[in-house]
């Protein structure tokens, strides 16, 4: 239900041929902070135990009295962690989180013990509690006692997995371009079709009081943890946009959103054409610019041979899995390759000869002929129509606020942001239909819309 209101007001659009499926669309993706603090480890520990006495004092305030020192407690427990500075000292830094690690286990060993009432354990801060405590510590019982120790760096859960606040269990630890943040990401999708190809694609003639190019209007909006890499959404945003019937005939992307296998897949499955960049050759020979890189090699798939730039042939072919992906290794004889005049720009080998790694031969030809064509100066100028959606965040996050989350969890995020898509289509509609730039907006206009739409 939460896209509904997106739904409805594409729909509209559609029916006025506004926006429409076969055109072309751009799509790329910002961090969104979410409601909660960022905090350290320390401080998690503590804000978690913190908030979990909070709720059984409501809950079960005279069963907490009788299971924990409450006195001292609350001395220990009762300001929020933001509210006073920790020790200075790493060794006193690190007794803090021990005693906050026994006591969370005291607790969760009270809440689940045979005489308590067992509905505790249910309540969600308990849950919480239980969650961040596997994650954070470890426990070790033997005749001598309990010995609690804080799990080291390298024994942490993966970043999709791990808590990052007891009070938004959804935020996540999120990393892009060497900035941190906690919350999530969001994918925004945008039509920017042109008013020659809207109108042949339409059949329609250009609306009453439209003027120069068509709208560009959000046609998809997807909320993720911050995790959730690009090119993990490249499929569902299709799948988003076929279910409205918008898919676009080319879709314009950056190239964290692209690799071989989603080129070929997307216009297979979806009939779409990614116009994105791909990572180029990552050899030592393609990385200096200098010797032969995989480009200066022949490649005869049926005969499954690779002719080097001196005519010597491979003496290898091999299907293999190179970090879990399929490929194909070439290899050429050593023999062949030792005495070679060029052998210092081929390979960096003292006594082997030279390997070729490729992938299987429909994603490498797609891959060869994406970076064939990212030299040519019109494709570049092509490609400079996705740099619109960067306005498109920039108006998402100074007219609605984008760029914090208001609610905790991510289907109430999600909520907000479909709304906020919706506000912007409405803005940018009122500022084409009364003839303002298209880029130039703000948020008054919305207040003479005709409201004719929406009915």
């Amino acid at each position: 239900m939460e896209e509904k209101v997106l739904d409805l007001l594409l729909t509209a659009l559609k029916d006025r041929g506004l926006v429409k499926a076969g055109g072309r669309q751009r799509t790329d993706s910002t961090r969104v902070l979410a409601a909660v603090r960022d905090l350290n480890r320390l401080e998690l520990a503590g804000e978690t135990l913190r908030a979990t006495l909070e709720a059984l004092a409501c809950a079960a305030p005279d069963w907490l009295a009788g299971a924990v020192s409450v006195r001292e407690w609350a001395d220990r427990y009762g300001p929020r962690t933001h509210s006073w500075h920790p020790p200075a000292s790493t060794s006193k830094r690190e007794e803090m989180a021990l005693v906050y690690g026994r006591d969370g286990f005291a607790l969760l060993e009270a809440v689940h013990a045979p005489d308590a009432p067992a509905w505790l354990r249910e309540l969600p801060a308990v849950q919480v509690l239980r969650t961040m405590w596997v994650q954070n510590y470890h426990r070790t019982v033997t005749e001598a006692g309990a010995e609690v120790k804080r799990r080291e760096s390298k024994d942490l859960p993966p970043g999709r997995l791990r808590l990052a606040s007891p009070y938004d269990t959804d935020a996540r630890y999120g990393l892009k371009q060497g900035s941190w943040w906690t919350g999530y990401k969001i994918h925004i999708s945008g039509s920017c079709d042109d008013a020659d190809g809207l109108d042949a694609a339409t059949g329609q003639a250009t609306p009453l009081g439209a003027d120069g190019p068509p709208p560009r209007l959000i046609t998809s909006i997807a909320t993720t943890d911050a995790t959730v890499t690009d090119a993990e959404m490249t499929e569902p945003v299709h799948h988003m946009l076929a279910a409205r019937d918008l898919l676009p005939a080319e879709h314009f992307l950056d190239s964290g959103y692209a690799s071989a296998e989603l080129i070929v897949g997307m216009k297979k499955n979806f009939g779409v054409t990614l116009v994105t960049p791909v990572l180029m050759n990552s050899s030592p020979q393609a990385r200096a610019g200098a010797g032969f890189d995989r480009t200066a090699f022949t490649i005869d798939w049926d005969k499954r041979q690779a002719t080097c730039p001196r005519g010597d042939t491979s003496t290898w072919w091999s299907p293999a899995t190179l970090r879990g992906t399929k490929a194909i290794v070439i290899k050429f004889d050593k023999e062949t390759c030792r005495p070679c005049p060029v052998r210092d720009q081929c390979t960096r080998s003292k006594t082997g000869g030279r390997t070729l790694s490729l992938q299987p031969r429909e994603l490498q030809e797609v891959l060869d002929h994406a970076r064939l064509q990212q030299d040519d100066e019109q494709w570049r100028a092509r490609y400079g129509t996705r740099a619109g959606i960067e306005g498109t965040i920039h108006q998402a996050v100074a007219v609605t606020g984008m760029r914090r989350a208001r609610y905790l969890g991510l289907q109430k995020t999600h909520l907000e942001h479909v709304f906020s898509a919706v506000a912007l289509n409405l803005i940018r509609l009122d500022a084409w239909w009364n003839g303002h730039p298209l880029d130039r907006t703000r948020v008054s206009h919305l207040a003479r819309l005709d409201l004719s739409l929406a009915a």
